[in-house]
């Protein structure tokens, strides 16, 4: 098991390369980790917010040069 001093010498990178190991493993062994309620409501508001045009979505590309541009 990963002690937290251990994760916090991790690189960005490394840290969720375990990140995906760990989901990875979920899925193989079954497990099912539901969403929290808080998370299911956040979704249905963005919906929402998509479906009556108060707010629209991004390419990966365009968010990375919004990001970029500060």
């Amino acid at each position: 098991m990963l002690a937290a001093d251990e994760i916090s010498r991790m690189s960005p990178a490394e840290r969720l390369r375990v990140m995906e190991s760990l989901w990875v493993s979920f899925a193989r062994d079954g497990i099912d980790i539901p969403s929290p309620e808080w998370h299911r409501n956040i979704l249905e508001h963005r919906a929402a917010r998509m479906a009556s045009g108060e707010a629209s979505a991004l390419t990966v590309d365009a968010l990375q040069t919004r990001l970029r541009q500060g």
